[in-house]
């Protein structure tokens, strides 16, 4: 399974990309507008630079004709840059206008497989359903993963699943088991999930001996 880093934050982009662990980047406005300082295009650049992969950068409008040219801009930015549209009507044309002129599409907010079938459909390169929301609002979010997988290997579909608002290391364990192609989770999830409590308890022992041996390397 991918894994994407979902933030604007360069420091940890480049700390997770330094140690190989990121596939590629999500960022949305709320993100950009805690670290944006002013030139949005030349940090979209950066972020871009910074990795070996896609990188979604969101548009802001709502209306079909303004996302396709505001996705025509996000695009030329890099060509690791993909455009994310929200999953409305508007949403999904605009998909499908981008696509056709051979531009990646991330379609975002989704949160019901119907929903999902329709980004496919669109041709969207990548659909992200929002599992973390769905559990705000006692919804089953993983299994909104679990039945857009079993749709788009029903109709072999090639959109796609981009499991996000991953809240804790367990919704990502879920996603791999369920087969969900890429996640996106904030950095303090991507570092959680190389923690373990028995790990510092063997390295603790381990240096503690050696010390204790007096051994040098």
């Amino acid at each position: 399974m991918k894994i994407f880093l979902d933030t604007a934050e360069l420091s940890e982009i480049r700390r997770a990309a330094d140690a190989g662990l990121i596939d590629g980047i999500t960022t949305n406005p709320s993100l950009v507008a805690k670290v944006a300082d002013g030139d949005v295009t030349g940090m979209y650049r950066e972020i871009c630079e910074a990795v070996d992969g896609p990188v979604s950068l969101e548009v802001v409008a709502v209306d079909r004709e303004t996302m396709v040219s505001e996705g025509r801009k996000l695009a030329a930015i890099h060509e690791n840059a993909v455009v994310k549209v929200p999953l409305t009507e508007d949403g999904l044309k605009a998909c499908r206008d981008l696509v056709g002129e051979g531009h990646k599409v991330n379609v975002t907010l989704c949160f019901s497989v119907s929903q999902a079938l329709l980004a496919a459909k669109a041709g969207a390169t990548f659909v992200s359903p929002f599992v973390g929301r769905l559990d705000d609002i006692s919804g089953e979010g993983m299994q909104l993963i679990g039945q857009i997988r079993q749709v788009y290997d029903n109709y072999g579909f090639d959109t796609e699943i981009l499991a996000a608002s991953l809240r804790h290391p367990m919704h990502v364990v879920e996603c791999m088991l369920i087969g969900a192609d890429c996640c996106t989770l904030p950095p303090k999830v991507l570092w959680q999930l190389s923690k373990h409590t028995l790990t510092d308890k063997g390295l603790h022992a381990f240096l503690k001996d050696w010390d204790e041996a007096g051994t040098a390397i």
